[in-house]
């Protein structure tokens, strides 16, 4: 999958804006960003309902509106709303789809694995929220696709489902299934996928593993205990300019900056000079959340 220069507007609104991106294959891809900032829209242009203004996609070495056909046949997609029949069985749902497809999985088994079984003769509209959502799941990989888009999975899920979901999007990425998804859970994201991307404003202003994100350009901090009221003094003036040392409380230690093995090194010598032993020493990087943050800010978005 790969995407080069996408663009759409609505009227003067940019939603997605000059969007470069590839995803490999058995990779699982998270989406994350605020709301309205274009992950729907990216999503929904590379299943082929909507048309981009500008930019190529590329979608399994196809376009996904000139060969809209073909590429049906290879993905899966797990819509926001669900995309059931109100009045449809759960059990009928999931047969019917299964049944336009050569080679589906087991729809009895996959009712069982996602805790549908109970519900399969329950209509969609009398589904709870998180039930809606696993038949969705399931519809969006009973065809056995080689790649699945899938909008908020785990949405108004209970702790246990959710699980049950992680472990099923594992499960395709073991088979070769490349998966792209979006989520406004950080914790979901940090937990399932490969790489993410966070778009904002309908830009991708930051990539990478999440490993690689939580370190990029951030500070991070350390912490120790040691006697109360040490003079700070000597260890300020032996870190960098912009590094900052704190007794946050009475006998806690907090140094804030890009942490490293010379400072590590700065504090245990400040520390034997004073002739003291520092200990509970540990470094604590930013959070997924603590880079979101930062990246897209922190005011409320409708």
């Amino acid at each position: 999958m790969r995407l080069r220069g996408v663009c759409k507007r609505y009227g003067s609104t940019t939603a997605v804006k000059d969007l470069d991106l590839e995803v490999h294959s058995a990779e699982v891809l998270a989406l994350l960003g605020p709301n309205g900032a274009g992950k729907t829209t990216t999503v929904e242009m590379c299943e082929g309902f909507i048309k981009p203004d500008a930019g190529s996609i590329e979608i399994l070495g196809l376009n996904p509106f000139t060969d809209n056909a073909r590429v049906r046949e290879r993905i899966g997609v797990m819509l926001q709303g669900g995309g059931a029949y109100p009045a449809a069985q759960a059990g009928e749902m999931l047969k019917l789809v299964a049944a336009y497809s050569a080679n589906p999985l087991d729809p009895q088994w996959l009712m069982e694995t996602l805790g549908l079984t109970e519900a399969a003769k329950t209509t969609y509209r009398r589904l709870s929220g998180g039930q809606q959502q696993r038949l969705a799941l399931a519809c969006a990989v009973v065809g056995r696709p080689e790649l699945v888009f899938l909008d908020e999975p785990t949405a108004g899920m209970d702790a246990h489902a959710r699980i049950v979901v992680w472990e099923l999007i594992d499960a395709l990425r073991s088979d070769g299934v490349t998966v792209v998804l979006t989520t406004h859970q950080l914790t979901e994201a940090e937990e399932l996928a490969d790489r993410l991307v966070i778009i904002d404003h309908g830009v991708a202003v930051a990539s990478g593993t999440p490993a690689e994100l939580m370190r990029s350009g951030a500070e991070n901090q350390l912490r120790f205990k040691a006697p109360r009221m040490l003079d700070l003094s000597l260890l300020i003036s032996a870190l960098p300019e912009s590094y900052k040392a704190t007794e946050t409380s009475p006998g806690e230690y907090l140094v804030e900056g890009h942490i490293d093995p010379q400072v590590l090194a700065t504090v245990t010598a400040w520390c034997a000079r004073l002739n003291v032993l520092a200990t509970d020493m540990r470094v604590e990087q930013r959070s997924l959340e603590d880079v979101f943050l930062d990246l897209t800010g922190r005011e409320l978005r409708p």
